[in-house]
């Protein structure tokens, strides 16, 4: 008897540290990861002062909400590199043993072997952590001079596998995990990385396909190296059935490509958050992509997300607890960015719920429900993910045939009746052929009545949309003056397709003229914008589209029963008492984040 208690005993401990035993390196991250990455804005040229330009941002605006990592992406160590392309054949900056360096001319403080130790340096000064990009493999120029492994008697040449390269970057050969001196050359890689203090890693080429020798040789470099830095695996789609391997050795891995600001692409992160949520857990965090917002496509872009597709962005990626990484160029964020990435009630959803799951979908309506921590309460969820109905163009009072760079003067004369019209929108249609530059602008609007013209930009506009950065007035999309036909306009708005622009007309106006245009930097990029102008005196939506559409969720299936307090995250608002079903509008394209308390 006494040899079976002890030997239960001893079972009992083994199977309670099975329980209990989880990778040291899962406490680098127990929540989400926040902070901001150059590739959104800056693509492969990223510089050191524009790095310290968007540190800076962050200290002073965001830190305090929780944002604390700067990442510099991909192809630093490269004296030329810039744009969102790659170019074969630039020579990069490298060590003896092919470790890449910062190129000194974009890094100035990296000069003498000093690498990203200042950078890192005056990151931490702040309060923030820094981060840098590498891509899976080995440099090809390393290759090329076979050059040797740090402390080993194996060179380059020993351990590159040819072919196994990266399909979309010609800077490197993959490695082959199985040759000695391979798990020797990463680890090199990651005690420079220590020695220059990085505090978090972005892997490219890993994910998809997976890499699963490589994956596990660079865990093994950041547990030799002495220092807790963050392992991010990128691009996905992440095989769902990697998921196993990829969660016990990084903190983030990608579930798609490249998450860009278009509809489509967030339409399909749904799916992928919903499908990864069984390996979602404090350490390891499937990783919905970089958050597309703000000044993205510097020097002059914005984001194409309208304001209802940027609140669902951030809801999605807090429900489903998603690392936070901002793609724009912080210092350059409006007002209602700022607070969109500052809102405290829902980056706590972000950093501090649990549970998070799809509680349903129906088409295109979708619920996600959380767990607040230490309480009963639950944090809800829900999108709108359907197109608003389309707008009727029978009810035009003026329609353009198709406007290319080809039209004369990439232009049209507009000169309609509006007598008696209380409204006047403007709408802006795309030309069909799946080109996204359609930059447009509404050349010298004005109303012209017995007394006179009035410029309509003197008015204020009800409401105002554009496919891609914000409607402006005197200013194009990108914030840059008006320029159609190569001559500049004397006054416009600007704006991008798929755009309305809605006005309420004062009495005593009969007349309604203008010219509708390409703009240049839409004539510029490829074979040119492709739009079509419609102007109406009514109304073109349907009844209630502008509001939306019902999202309906039984509070029972939340768990609770009885009345319920609900909040509104997003607008810090309580909204009252709801019994058996809470179903608020949501709009189009649109998201709401609320918190349910059960009340006694």
């Amino acid at each position: 008897m006494r040899k079976i208690i002890l030997l239960f005993a001893v079972c009992l401990v083994c199977a309670c540290e099975a329980v209990t035993a989880e990778p040291s390196f899962y406490k680098f991250a127990q929540t989400p990861p926040m902070g901001w990455n150059s590739w959104d804005c800056f693509g492969t040229g990223v510089n050191e002062e524009q790095t310290r330009a968007n540190a800076d941002y962050m200290a002073k605006y965001l830190l305090k909400f929780g944002w604390q990592y700067v990442v510099v992406d991909i192809e630093w160590y490269l004296p030329t590199a810039g744009g969102w392309g790659y170019v074969p054949n630039l020579k990069p900056a490298m060590d003896d043993n092919g470790r890449l360096l910062p190129a000194p001319n974009r890094f100035p403080s990296a000069v003498e072997t000093k690498g990203f130790k200042p950078l890192a340096d005056y990151c931490h000064a702040k309060g923030l952590k820094f981060g840098v990009h590498l891509l899976r493999g080995i440099e090809r120029q390393a290759v090329e001079q076979n050059t040797p492994i740090l402390g080993t008697n194996y060179h380059a040449a020993d351990v590159a596998d040819k072919n196994d390269p990266c399909p979309w970057n010609p800077d490197m050969w993959g490695v082959n995990t199985s040759k000695p001196g391979a798990q020797e050359y990463y680890d090199s890689v990651f005690k420079l990385f220590a020695e220059w203090e990085v505090d978090f890693v972005k892997v490219d080429d890993l994910s998809a396909p997976y890499h699963k020798g490589e994956v596990e040789a660079i865990r093994k470099a950041i547990d030799k190296c002495g220092r807790p830095i963050v392992f991010s695996t990128s691009p996905g789609d992440t095989p769902l059935a990697d998921g196993e391997s990829v969660s016990a050795n990084a903190n983030m891995w990608r579930i798609s490509g490249d998450f860009w600001d278009n509809w489509s692409a967030l339409k399909g992160q749904f799916d992928r958050c919903d499908k990864w949520t069984p390996f979602r857990a404090p350490g390891h965090w499937p990783d919905a992509d970089m958050l597309p917002l703000g000044a993205v496509r510097q020097p002059d872009g914005w984001t194409a997300f309208t304001l209802d597709e940027q609140y669902t962005v951030m809801t999605l990626w807090s429900i489903c607890q998603s690392p936070l990484m901002f793609g724009g160029h912080l210092p350059k964020n409006d007002d209602f960015t700022l607070a969109l990435i500052t809102n405290p009630e829902v980056l706590d959803v972000n950093q501090h719920s649990s549970g998070g799951k799809q509680l349903y979908r129906k088409g295109d309506m979708i619920a996600w429900v959380a767990d607040v921590p230490n309480s009963k309460d639950k944090y809800l969820a829900l999108f709108n993910a359907a197109s608003a109905p389309p707008l009727d163009m029978d009810k035009a009072a003026f329609k353009s045939d198709l406007v290319t760079r080809e039209t004369p003067g990439q232009a049209v004369d507009i000169d309609i009746d509006i007598t008696g019209a209380k409204k006047l929108l403007l709408v802006v249609d795309v030309g069909g052929d799946d080109f996204s530059c359609d930059h447009t602008a509404w050349a010298e609007p004005r109303l012209i009545g017995p007394n006179g013209e009035k410029k309509l930009t003197d008015l204020q506009w009800v409401s105002a949309t554009s496919g891609w950065g914000k409607t402006a007035i005197n200013k194009n999309v990108n914030g840059s003056e008006i320029i159609i036909n190569d001559k500049p306009v004397a006054y416009g708005i600007g704006a991008h397709s798929p755009s309305l622009i809605e006005y309420d007309l004062p009495a005593g106006y009969t007349r309604f003229k203008a010219s509708a245009g390409l703009e240049r930097s839409g004539v510029i990029q490829n074979g040119g914008a492709t739009v079509k102008f419609f102007v109406f005196t009514s109304d073109p939506r349907p009844a209630g589209a502008t509001l939306g559409i019902p999202i309906p969720v039984k509070l029972s299936d939340l768990g609770f029963s009885g009345f319920c307090k609900i909040r509104d995250l997003w607008a810090h608002k309580d909204l009252g008492k709801f019994k058996v079903e809470f179903a608020p509008s949501i709009r189009f394209h649109g998201a709401g984040l609320y918190r349910v308390t059960g009340v006694r």
